[in-house]
């Protein structure tokens, strides 16, 4: 499955339905996007993967079933799918690249890890490989990979419902899936835990979140980690043994303010290489309703 996209341009965002060109527009000022060469969408992506912020085709479609209805399944789902991640292996890579003048890449960096173990048994992510590129402006430190991998999968399980407001704003597509488009804002922010802010898509069949961009804020601000500047994200999820969705392509644009000029930069991370280790809980049955009060 392919897509083909043009750049981005506020122009093209004028045709498409205003609450979602507004919300894409207000992140785009931040981290503007780059185009590549077309690409699969979240099931199969490429190593270079073609990230969009919006179509001029979304509309402010209304969804077949109440937004309160889709928010509760999807949510039950999303519960179902943070356990299910700590029962598969998989593999992650981080890549950063800098680009020149040009829009050629300057300088580069990548990482590859798979989890690991201590004797404690405390989890971690155990570098297995790391190229010898080096990059020009920035520096990659461990405290880097212990932030990125603090940042929650799956915000919106239904534990967490209570601390958002959600906003149904619209329908698009992504690759070959039908989605309702969920602007995400956090009720608070508080100091010692991040939330999301900002745009879920929805597969409007399943009820399965399939993609999300935005970034995770605290009452200090935008999230990032030690030394990047990255804190706006796009994630796509993949559909692992037919049955869970989870993430396997994320990717952040970003610059670097430099006192002659400003360099842009990217951060691209892909998990790979998913097999189960052991089964995966099954999913709660839903709750029997109340008893009706007796006259």
């Amino acid at each position: 499955m392919t897509i083909a996209e043009p750049r981005f341009s506020f122009a093209a965002a004028s045709h498409a339905a205003p609450a979602v060109a507004a919300l894409a527009a207000a992140f785009l000022l931040i981290a503007p996007c780059r185009a590549q060469a077309p690409g699969p969408g979240p099931l199969t992506p490429p190593p270079d993967h073609n990230v969009r912020r919006l179509s001029t085709e979304a509309t402010p479609e209304p969804p077949d079933l109440p937004p309160e209805e889709i928010i509760k399944r999807f949510s039950q789902k999303e519960d179902q799918y943070l356990e299910a991640r700590t029962h598969f292996w998989f593999r992650k890579t981080i890549r950063i690249v800098e680009f020149g003048p040009d829009d050629k890449p300057a300088g580069e960096y990548e990482l590859v890890t798979e989890p690991g173990a201590t004797a404690e048994g405390k989890l971690y992510d155990k570098i297995v490989k790391q190229s010898q590129a080096k990059l020009r402006f920035l520096r990659f430190e461990p405290e880097d990979i212990e932030a990125l991998a603090r940042v929650p999968a799956y915000p919106l399980t239904s534990g967490q419902l209570a601390k958002y407001e959600l906003k149904y704003v619209g329908k698009e597509q992504v690759d070959e899936i039908e989605c309702y488009l969920f602007q995400v804002k956090p009720k608070t922010v508080e100091r010692q835990r991040a939330y999301f802010d900002g745009i879920i898509w929805v597969d409007d069949k399943f009820l399965d979140v399939v993609k999300t961009y935005g970034k995770w804020v605290t009452d200090l601000g935008d999230v990032h980690s030690p030394t990047l500047p990255f804190t706006i994200f796009e994630t796509y999820r993949e559909n692992v043994d037919g049955k869970y969705w989870l993430p396997n392509y994320a990717r952040s644009d970003d610059f670097v303010h430099l006192k002659d000029q400003n360099v842009a930069i990217r951060l691209i991370i892909k998990w790979t290489d998913f097999k189960q280790i052991s089964p995966p809980k099954p999913p709660a049955p839903p709750a029997a309703p109340a008893p009706a009060a007796k006259p």
